[in-house]
């Protein structure tokens, strides 16, 4: 609770307005996600595999000494053959050694099904189950590393919107409307690599965010989200896709911190709606 109030007033810009509904539905398993995977889940996992290998080692070496001194040992060799009981004493010995190789392999069995399980979990709290890229929890911890701090002249962000994605789940239904989110977001996905960070912020609404950022790479990334969506488009087989975009760059606009940022280039493409610059 105390880290949903933290989101909610240091996130407080228009990029993020989906915030209340998003923590609804998703927040409580987010965190639970957050705190496990993302701050304490990688130490641990590395912690915990660390210590399983150093029990195999020096398990599997007290085996190798146990086994040097019962047949390096004369007098104890032939102790364990004419003595009963130390003899059976020997055995069960032996076989909780054993059983305790067996229990450590099974343990790293059972580890490596967690570390899968771990990925799995990683995966599905970072990224959105029907864009395939990063979501809106992604973005927020984009953004939260930038807030109570100078934002740095190299930021830059653009704000995408899918403007017809309403028309297309109004004419073809809601599994052509995800179909259509999932295209459009492989193509900013494409179209981001080497350059910038993308997640999907909500709804229709994606962003890229440039943290070495300069006119070039926003123009490069705008001109392969173009060509992209040219080619899309030109598929028969598929709906055609219609997106907006709207941009800001600290070192060439008045901002001071990542939300202004944001809100300014949310604000541009609010514009550009208005005017009907598709």
């Amino acid at each position: 609770m105390v880290f949903s109030n933290f989101l909610q007033k240091k996130l407080s810009f228009p990029a993020l307005s989906l915030y209340n509904g998003y923590k609804k539905y998703i927040f409580p398993w987010h965190v639970t996600g957050h705190v496990i995977i993302h701050r304490e889940g990688p130490f641990l996992k590395k912690r915990v595999e660390r210590i399983k290998t150093v029990q195999l080692i020096l398990f599997v070496i007290l085996i190798a000494l146990g086994l040097y001194m019962v047949f390096s040992d004369h007098e104890l060799y032939q102790l364990i053959g004419s003595n009963a009981s130390v003899r059976v004493m020997h055995i069960l010995l032996w076989v909780l050694a054993v059983l305790s190789l067996l229990f450590i392999l099974w343990d790293f069995s059972s580890f490596s099904s967690l570390k899968k399980d771990y990925s799995e979990l990683d995966f599905a709290v970072h990224n959105d189950h029907i864009a395939g890229i990063a979501n809106r929890f992604s973005c927020d911890a984009m953004i939260e590393k930038y807030l109570d701090k100078p934002l740095p002249d190299t930021v830059g962000c653009i704000m995408v919107d899918l403007t017809n994605i309403r028309q297309i789940n109004d004419a073809k239904g809601y599994v052509a409307g995800n179909a259509a989110i999932h295209a459009f977001s492989n193509i900013l996905h494409t179209a981001s690599l080497g350059l910038c960070f993308v997640g999907r912020n909500g709804g229709n609404k994606f962003m890229a965010l440039f943290e070495e950022c300069s006119d070039e790479k926003m123009e490069q990334f705008l001109s392969r989200v173009s060509e992209l969506a040219e080619h899309y488009n030109a598929e028969p087989e598929n709906l055609p896709l219609t997106y907006q975009w709207g941009n800001a760059f600290r070192e060439g606009d008045q901002v001071k911190t990542i939300n202004q940022l944001i809100a300014l280039a949310d604000r541009r493409l609010r514009e550009k709606a208005q005017q009907g610059q598709y």
